[in-house]
């Protein structure tokens, strides 16, 4: 008997730390007492073993230096930064200036709000990396006007929680960054790899809400003319686009002497900023070159796309790495904060408050998952949980599809820091030793772990939507009407067409590899690499009588074949 669980402590130890979490016991302490509890055991069983345990007394010394490993970690300090800088941009208004511009801008189509949503909360994700501060700002401020222009209450939930969950997979994702330290990766090439998956996410999105548009055209009234404060002026606005456009493309050419392939960058640099000091100025002279429309649209959108820019730019770029494009985001998002006018000490205040606590949540998390991960190796998990995946059939696909099963799953209970720091580690040796490339595992992971905070009934984004949406009816501040509450139901069947579309997307990764895997750049053809070597002057055809190098000639070889061997078992005759 003490046989059979020694040789089985391995699985004993995973399934009893799968019973911890669903007790309900906090992940943290969960995996450290785990950890613990299953190594005095292995110590007292490895005599009877058969040396498929590993552990003994000694071993435990290791632990300070594991723990020192994790709090010396640099990449993990993009956590706080990015952290910081979306919290500081969510106190500052500035989705709901964001919310309150396009909405406008897409009011007069159907499904103008929609569409509106999806928009910032792309925008949010790349500037906040923060579900939760995206789900609760577009709550707060888009739920209350879609149901007061007559949205489908249920879409209305659906649209808000999924585009918040785009801070998810969008960089800079805060998940993105535990994916790559834990696969041992360059948080760079996973922001890469990820960017593309995450627009085409949105791309879709978008889709469904014209699908619904055309099918349930009275889930989604267009906005009325009196809802439209900022009036018409889209046509001024492609006029100031092509203007933009025009100018980019002019500094493009004057600069590709000077500043070669970054030309395209500081063009649109040149191009956007132009535009923008030329709205600033008319609004503030009153000059009318453009609507009132097209000024605020300007105004408002360009500084987070400058942000972005300052954040991802610099890490794609080469010039930052994500830790230090996490610092300048974070200064940048003060000065937006400041040149708003909302930079207040209560705000960083309760910035830094937030900030502390997730970071502390990743720690402790680590920290555990460190303790189990020492005890876990030493009963060779590691090699169980490899052969177990490896040995599935279908090889690659087969992985893949089960893992992503598993995964889907265990979002029903686990949130995406837990699974990061749990399942990500047992699951790389075995991507690893079947040739998967693990920036595209991680991207594919990430995709999926997304449905983690939109599963009913378990899912954060719609714990998040639900904490600020209407419990009892309530009075309309504009109309005056008396508008009902919604329900937790209507907000989980909204989640649920979104969810589908998630897994969908796990599916356009997989079939579409190339869609994360640009991350490499340009494939390179062997067959068109051509080698040349240049002939060094004296050395062809030249006073030596040498043939040129790498051609061949008709003068005598070096090397005569026909020139006596020496004997090589006598000394040098010098005869």
């Amino acid at each position: 008997m003490m046989h059979l669980i020694a040789e089985n402590m391995a699985p004993i130890m995973f399934c009893s730390l799968i019973i911890f979490l669903l007790l309900g016991y906090p992940v943290a302490f969960s995996l450290a007492a785990n950890g613990l509890l299953f190594f005095f055991i292995g110590v007292e069983l490895a005599p009877h073993s058969g040396d498929t345990i590993n552990l003994s007394w000694p071993l435990l010394y290791a632990m300070p230096e594991r723990l020192w490993g994790v709090l010396s970690n640099e990449t993990l300090l993009a956590i706080p930064f990015f952290t910081f800088m979306g919290i500081v941009l969510e106190r500052s208004g500035m989705a709901e200036d964001l919310l309150d511009t396009i909405g406008q801008l897409f009011g007069p189509i159907r499904g103008g709000l929609a569409y509106a949503v999806i928009f910032v909360g792309a925008l949010l994700a790349a500037t906040t990396g923060v579900v939760a501060a995206s789900v609760i700002a577009m709550g707060l401020i888009s739920l209350p006007i879609m149901l007061r222009y007559g949205y489908d209450r249920r879409l209305a939930s659906g649209v808000i929680a999924a585009s918040g969950t785009l801070a998810q997979i969008i960089p800079p994702s805060l998940v993105l960054i535990v994916l790559a330290d834990q696969l041992g990766r360059s948080v760079g090439d996973m922001y890469k790899g990820a960017l593309l998956p995450g627009l085409v996410l949105t791309g879709i999105y978008i889709c469904y809400v014209v699908v619904m548009s055309i099918m349930r055209p009275k889930s989604m009234p267009a906005l009325p003319l009196e809802a439209r404060t900022l009036g018409h002026g889209a046509t001024s606005l492609a006029v100031a686009l092509v203007v933009a456009a025009a100018v980019a493309y002019t500094a493009h050419v004057a600069l590709t002497p000077s500043v070669g392939v970054d030309a395209d960058i500081w063009g649109a640099v040149v191009g956007i900023a132009l535009i923008y000091v030329v709205a600033i100025v008319d609004r503030a002279m009153d000059l009318n070159l453009m609507s009132r429309l097209a000024q605020q649209v300007i105004i408002v959108l360009i500084p987070p796309l400058a942000l972005i820019f300052l954040v991802l730019g610099t890490i794609f770029l080469g010039i930052a790495t994500p830790t230090e494009g996490g610092a300048m985001g974070a200064v940048g998002a003060l000065i937006m904060a400041a040149g708003k006018k909302r930079l207040t000490l209560d705000v960083v205040r309760q910035a830094l408050a937030s900030t502390t606590r997730l970071s502390s949540f990743v720690i402790f998390i680590l920290i555990g998952a460190r303790v189990f991960s020492l005890t876990f190796y030493g009963v060779n998990g590691h090699l169980w949980v490899e052969h177990l995946l490896t040995s599935l059939p279908g090889g690659e696909v087969g992985f893949l599809v089960a893992v992503n099963m598993l995964v889907f799953f265990l979002a029903f209970f686990l949130d995406f820091f837990e699974l990061a720091f749990i399942i990500v580690p047992l699951l790389t040796p075995a991507a690893d030793k079947l040739g998967i490339d693990l920036i595209w595992f991680g991207v594919l992971l990430g995709v999926n772990m997304q449905t983690s905070f939109m599963h009913p009934p378990f899912g954060f984004a719609l714990f998040y939507l639900r904490s600020v949406a209407a419990r009892v009816p309530y009075l309309d501040k504009i109309t005056g009407r008396r508008m009902e509450p919604v329900t937790t139901g209507q907000i989980y069947w909204g989640a649920v067409p979104f969810v589908g579309i998630q897994i969908l997307m796990v599916a356009l990764v997989i079939a579409f590899p190339q869609m994360v895997m640009h991350y490499k750049g340009p494939v390179v053809n062997p067959d068109d690499v051509k080698i040349e070597i240049p002939a060094l002057p004296g050395l062809g055809g030249g006073g030596l009588g040498l043939p040129p190098l790498g051609a061949p000639g008709e003068s005598a070889p070096l090397i005569d074949p026909q020139a006596p061997v020496s004997d090589l078992s006598k000394p040098p005759s010098f005869n």
